[in-house]
């Protein structure tokens, strides 16, 4: 009998070809975002995930530049560390005519500048002649828009798509459209200043003659519209506002600065890809999960990323907070997976989404993004000690307490599971959500309804949290009562998860109780979410960073030498760095530094080899090899919210940072740093109305700590 390969037909994400040689350049604002080669075209290449993408549509499938009829060469290409400009260096190669090089190459610079502006794509070329004569220059840029839905780029097969208008040119403007079955018109106008000499519905000709040093700008424009046409700016103008509105953004921030620059540029890179992920709502602003795949709101990705960044500035998790409790599910909803008082698994925008072609334009099939919502606010208020705003969401919040007693335990045993209601939703619905990524230890597939080890710890912790925020609105027979069922739930999971042999949580449990005795990093949530009893945590430790679990560069999501252990599966070996995040921060709370700190270690030197210093979602798990980078995974997301995340979580374990705004207080226990970073400097933490700046210094037995300015009360706790 042939093998069969589990895979989720309707969701897999296609990948029949290799990625675009030289790697991809990501920008994305708000609802926009798009993925160009190096030289800053978009091309029908590789996989075909290139493209100007608008509210889950693709606006611009081909936009390619040639130079007197031939490619030009790259010199360099990088996205600013800021995140808004992509910046590419060209030149000609030599251009023969009757057998003679009539342009050598190097002649002509083209400096290609772009940038993304909700639902606007700018673009400046500015052309140099280096020549001592005179130069005669055809700039040749072809371009096209196929209207793909995301869900069609990541290899989805539809009976019929809408249909496709005849486009429109006139001296400066290009018009192209489609008429969805959702009946919504979709246009990409594309503007361009100055005039080319030739313009075509999908081609543009410019012709100059360059004397030598002399210089000339050229301008497009590509607007995506819905309906609503988005204003289109000059270029520098356009420009100046993004920046300054990023700039304006990140204002908040708390700054961490260390000595080890390799080090700062991993942190500049991934403070920007959070902001840049961020798009503002009604509620605030919400770090959207990945790109291209999953660049728009998901709840779990939106909450983990939220709580890596709390120390560092807590909007993020106002906006989460703010935006999930809007859209809570108030009914049941078998077609997407929505129950009362649950909270949202994704969103999506787009036709396929309109027509019911996917479920995902408002859908509810994650297990554990409700119990994360509780322990999100509970985490946010001992940061701001924001009361005003829990009180405004805390009918929200005992919406989620009431679907986790009455939807979250299926079949009544005290263990809350999940098994999915619709047919066309997630069959998993665990942050490892492929099909195959809950198994027993013979590889057999466990059979719903799963509770995973996972999601009792998140019950546990929001509970705590829960417990926490009744005491402080005066229900203190409510706290009470969710405290003593968390002390409950704690030796109930200690008795069933355990298993003393493999020295961790076991996996799950499936619907006929049987125990997955599984080797995998969802162990490591019981130290994150606080229900590991206290005896463990060192056994545990010991375990997830033992050779089966540690690849040399993270946490592995399954041991090597389990059944389904595949370092290059999604889910089944790969290593993931907000996995490591959760688990590094949690083996901190037991007072495992020294791991946490391993981890630390093994994640820089994957920074030191990716492109831009940029986290992907995940890599392979592979060990590591002396003298090479990690493996990395075909179609990982890059940037990825809660892997860009990653280091600001890991170094608050590592560090012992706690903050306690009600209290005004600042613990720091425990500290420590690698040998790689011997200071660390962290400016304008907030807490409150105070800004404090901090010193660390590493000595060869433990970290010092200087404070160097407070602008206010706050108590700083050193606990050694």
């Amino acid at each position: 009998m042939e093998d069969v390969i589990e895979v989720d037909k309707q969701y897999y994400i296609l990948a029949s070809a290799p990625r675009s040689d030289g790697g991809s350049r990501v920008l994305k604002h708000a609802d926009t975002f798009a993925v160009f080669d190096q030289f800053g075209n978009i091309q029908p290449v590789g996989m075909g995930e290139e493209g100007l993408f608008y509210e889950g549509t693709r606006f611009l499938s081909r936009l390619s530049l040639l130079v007197n009829g031939r490619r030009p060469l790259l010199l360099s290409s990088t996205v600013r560390e800021d995140n808004v400009l992509l910046t590419v260096d060209l030149t000609n190669p030599d251009i023969e005519s009757e057998g003679e090089v009539a342009l050598p190459r190097d002649t002509i610079h083209i400096f290609r500048s772009t940038f993304l502006t909700g639902g606007v794509c700018h673009t400046r070329f500015r052309v140099r002649n280096y020549s001592v004569r005179t130069v005669t220059l055809a700039l040749a840029l072809s371009f096209e828009a196929d209207y793909a839905d995301i869900f069609e780029v990541r290899g989805a097969r539809r009976e019929r798509r809408g249909e496709r208008l005849t486009s429109q040119a006139n001296h400066d403007t290009v018009v192209m459209s489609y008429r969805g079955l959702d009946d919504v018109t979709r246009r990409t106008t594309l503007a361009f200043d100055p005039a080319p000499r030739e313009l075509a519905p999908n081609r543009a000709l410019y012709v100059e003659e360059l004397a030598p040093a002399a210089e000339q700008t050229y301008c497009l424009c590509v607007v995506c519209d819905l309906g609503c046409k988005p204003h289109c700016d000059p270029f520098a103008a356009a420009l100046s506002h993004v920046t300054a509105r990023n700039n304006q953004d990140r204002a908040a921030d708390a700054w961490v600065v260390t000595g080890n620059e390799l080090f700062n540029d991993w942190l500049n890179r991934s403070a920007s890809d959070l902001h840049m992920m961020a798009t503002d709502t009604p509620y605030g602003s919400y770090p959207y999960a990945g790109v291209p795949w999953f660049s728009t709101v998901f709840g779990r990705d939106g909450i983990i990323t939220a709580m890596e960044y709390l120390w560092i500035n807590p909007c993020f998790a106002h906006g989460v907070l703010g935006y999930l409790a809007a859209n809570q599910a108030t009914e049941v909803a078998l077609e997407r997976d929505a129950e009362p008082g649950k909270i949202l698994h994704e969103t999506r925008g787009g036709e396929m989404a309109a027509l019911g072609e996917i479920p995902f334009g408002r859908y509810y099939g994650s297990v554990d993004s409700t119990p994360l919502f509780v322990m999100l606010a509970g985490a946010y208020y001992r940061r701001t000690a924001d009361l005003d705003f829990i009180q405004s969401i805390w009918p929200n919040i005992g919406r989620a307490l009431d679907w986790i007693d009455d939807w979250a335990d299926s079949d009544g045993d005290g263990l809350f599971d999940y098994a999915r209601r619709s047919d066309t939703g997630l069959v998993t619905q665990g942050w490892k959500d492929s099909v195959d990524s809950v198994f027993h230890a013979d590889g057999q597939l466990a059979n719903p309804p799963v509770a995973l080890c996972e999601m009792q710890g998140y019950v546990y912790a929001a509970w705590q949290a829960a417990a926490d925020l009744s005491e402080l609105l005066g229900e203190t027979a409510r706290g009470d009562d969710l405290r003593q069922r968390a002390v409950t739930l704690r030796e109930r999971f200690d008795e069933r998860y355990w298993l003393d042999d493999l020295g961790v949580y076991a996996l799950a449990i499936d619907g006929n109780k049987q125990v997955c005795r599984v080797k995998t990093s969802n162990a490591g949530h019981a130290l994150f979410t606080g229900i590991a009893f206290p005896h463990r945590a060192a056994r545990l430790a010991q375990s997830l960073l033992d050779e089966s679990m540690f690849s040399g560069w993270g946490v592995r999501t399954v041991a090597v030498g389990q059944s389904r252990y595949n370092p290059m599966a999604y889910h089944n070996g790969s290593v993931w760095p907000h996995d490591n995040a959760l688990i590094a921060h949690g083996l901190s709370l037991y007072g495992q530094q020294e791991a946490a700190l391993k981890i630390l270690s093994g994640l820089f030197d994957v920074s030191s080899y990716v492109d831009l210093r940029r986290m992907p979602e995940l890599f392979c798990g592979f060990p590591k090899r002396p003298g090479e980078g990690p493996t990395l995974y075909p179609v990982a997301c890059a940037p990825q919210a809660w892997a860009a995340g990653a280091v600001f979580l890991i170094l608050q374990a590592c560090l012992g940072i706690s903050i306690d705004a009600p209290r005004r207080q600042l613990r720091i226990q425990r500290p420590r740093l690698p040998e790689s970073i011997p200071v660390l400097t962290i400016r304008n933490l907030t807490i409150g109305d105070v800004q404090l700046d901090l010193l660390f210094e590493r000595h060869p037995h433990d970290v010092g700590l200087s404070l160097l300015r407070r602008t206010g009360e706050v108590e700083v706790v050193v606990i050694k």
